[in-house]
Parts: structure tokens; C-alpha cells; sequence
């Protein structure tokens, strides 16, 4: 191998200290139709189209939160542990990103927010309080008293979706509206459901790639259960009365719905800045107190031993004299 390509591949490798923070990391990328695949400098994407021919796009991967697979994508083993090595999600999709089939779960440097979520997800009062605090964080500080039940939360919260409804579809006269999600018949809706269904799963996407990037379980949901991305639809909720319903009621009229809706979501993402949003959020739900805590040490820590009487002990010791 040449002196140039062994440089390139070096320059290709990155460090643990090269890598991004999540919250700092871009939103999400859709990819349809194409080839992935990694070369000696990066990975890219291969388009091939009758008017142009075949084209080379590389991915800013060290920088992508999550890659959308739509229909038609193949994608290379070393392509994919690349992608995993940089913390990046893989989302495989169906047509017009309208369901998630599965995703990819790369390495966390520390399991400290997945220690917290699952202490507040087996204690039940405590989960109740974790599952308040969603609520009251969409409603606004302050406009819920802190007595209020979790089933009167739920009733308030159906009352503000559909007030929310109702406005946008008046401000854009597109008369009543009713919210229906009905994959079996996918075709058969309209504009604005489709529009809000295809963004949902790109920030099912989104919130996917930054729970799993600070080690927490997409699956200990605490309003949602039962679901391997049930606490994705608790932290999603968050967000879609602000970036997902008012995109989709603009849309009304779309003649593609859910393409416009992935296209103008990803652009609208730019000055929302999800992603430390996101990471901040997760913090402040789980765990008030300690919110200010950083999610993610860059430098390798050794895996510690757990002990009854201290809590933890230093890994990589021998403890041979201790236990004499």
C-alpha cells in the first residue's frame, strides 16, 4: 500500500476525542435508492440515475445523529460499523419514512443515564413523578397545579391536541380535522395526516439517536408502555406541538406530503437546535436535581464492579488480598 493511501486511511480513523457531543451533533439524514458504502476516505453514498450516471455523496458521519434507510438503500458491513464507531443511529424505514422497521444501537461511553432511568422506571412513585413532569412540560410552568392526577393529565393533554387542531385547521381553512394513522390504507389520507406521520418518524428518528447516544433505553417508556420505543414516543410528545402538527397543517395542499414534510422539517431543525434540546431535557425529566450533569465522558473509562456496602468499586483491580 502506498505512503499516500496509508495517510488517507489514518486521516479516516477517528479518536474518541475527534467525536462530537450529541448535543451538538446534526439531526438526521434520509437516504432512498442508493448505495452505502466505505471507501479509503470516508463513507458515501452511490447514486446512479439515467441523467447523470453514477455520483459519489460522502456522509458527514462523525457529525449525523441519524441516517434514515428508506426503501431501495443497501448499505456495507464496514459502512455500517463506521456509522456505529461514530455513535451514529441507523433507522431502517419503510416508504416515505411512515414506519420505523428497526435501528441501530451504537456503544455509549457510560451507563449513568440508563442507571437513573431504570431506578425511576422500577419505582413507581417515582416514575409517576418522571411521568408528570412530560406532562407538565407541555402544558408550560406553572399552569398546572403539582397535585394534579395522572389521568386528569391525560384528559388535558387530549384537550390541548385538539384545540390545537382546530386553530391550525381554521387558520388554514381546511375544515374539521381528524387525526388517523391507518398504515393498512396509507393512500386513502389526507395531506396533513400524511405530512404529520412521515415527520413523526423523523423525529422518532431524531429522539432515537440521542436517547441511545447518552445510554438510556428506548424501551422504558414512563406515560408510554409496552413498546420497545415507548420513552422515543415520551420524549417526542415534547416536541410535536411546536415542529410536527403546525409543519403538517402548511402542507394541506402538498402534492407529495411526505417528502415536503421530511424536507421541511430537517431545514426548520436547523435554527430549533434539537438535539441539545433533547439531551437536556432527558436530564431534567429523569433526574432534576442533577440535570447540569454531562451525559457523555469523551475519555475511556474501565467498567466498574458492583458492591452492596460502597455502590461501586474501581475496575481492573485485583482484589486477590481483599477477599483472603
Amino acid at each position: 500500500m502506498s505512503t499516500h493511501a496509508t495517510a488517507r486511511r489514518k486521516l479516516a480513523a477517528p479518536t474518541v476525542s475527534m467525536l462530537p457531543r450529541t448535543a451538538d451533533s446534526l439531526s438526521f439524514l434520509y437516504l432512498d435508492i442508493v448505495r452505502i458504502q466505505q471507501d479509503d476516505t470516508g463513507v458515501c453514498a452511490v447514486v446512479t440515475t439515467e441523467q447523470r450516471g453514477t455520483e459519489i455523496v460522502y456522509l458527514p458521519t462523525a457529525a449525523l445523529s441519524c441516517v434514515l434507510l428508506g426503501p431501495g438503500t443497501s448499505i456495507t458491513a464496514r459502512a455500517l460499523a463506521t456509522l456505529a464507531r461514530h455513535g451514529t443511529t441507523v433507522v431502517t424505514s419503510g416508504a416515505g419514512g411512515v414506519r420505523t422497521y428497526s435501528a441501530t444501537v451504537p456503544n455509549s461511553l457510560s451507563t449513568r443515564w440508563l442507571e437513573t432511568q431504570a431506578r425511576a422506571w422500577t419505582d413507581d412513585n417515582e416514575r409517576l413523578a418522571v411521568a408528570c413532569r412530560m406532562y407538565e412540560q407541555r402544558f408550560g410552568a406553572g399552569t398546572v397545579p403539582r397535585e394534579t392526577s395522572l389521568a386528569r393529565l391525560r384528559g388535558l393533554e387530549g384537550q390541548r391536541l385538539k384545540a390545537l387542531y382546530k386553530l391550525l385547521a381554521q387558520q388554514h381553512r381546511i375544515g374539521r380535522f381528524k387525526r388517523v394513522y391507518d398504515p393498512a390504507a396509507w393512500d386513502e389520507q389526507d395531506p396533513v395526516n400524511l405530512a404529520l406521520s412521515s415527520a413523526n418518524t423523523c423525529l422518532y428518528g431524531i429522539v432515537h439517536a440521542a436517547i441511545v447516544s447518552m445510554g438510556c433505553s428506548p424501551a422504558l417508556g414512563f406515560v408510554h408502555s409496552g413498546n420497545q420505543q415507548s420513552f422515543i414516543y415520551d420524549i417526542a410528545d415534547l416536541y410535536k406541538a411546536e415542529l410536527t402538527i403546525p409543519l403538517a397543517f402548511t402542507l394541506h395542499d402538498a402534492p407529495h406530503p411526505e417528502q415536503a414534510a421530511r424536507r421541511h422539517f430537517r431545514e426548520g431543525l436547523r435554527l430549533f437546535r434539537l438535539m441539545p434540546r433533547i439531551v437536556s431535557d432527558v436530564q431534567r425529566l429523569l433526574d432534576p436535581a442533577d440535570a447540569a450533569h454531562e451525559p457523555e465522558d469523551l475519555e475511556e473509562e474501565l467498567v466498574d464492579l458492583w458492591d452492596p456496602v460502597s455502590g461501586v468499586l474501581p475496575g481492573g483491580v485485583n482484589y486477590a488480598r481483599s477477599a483472603e
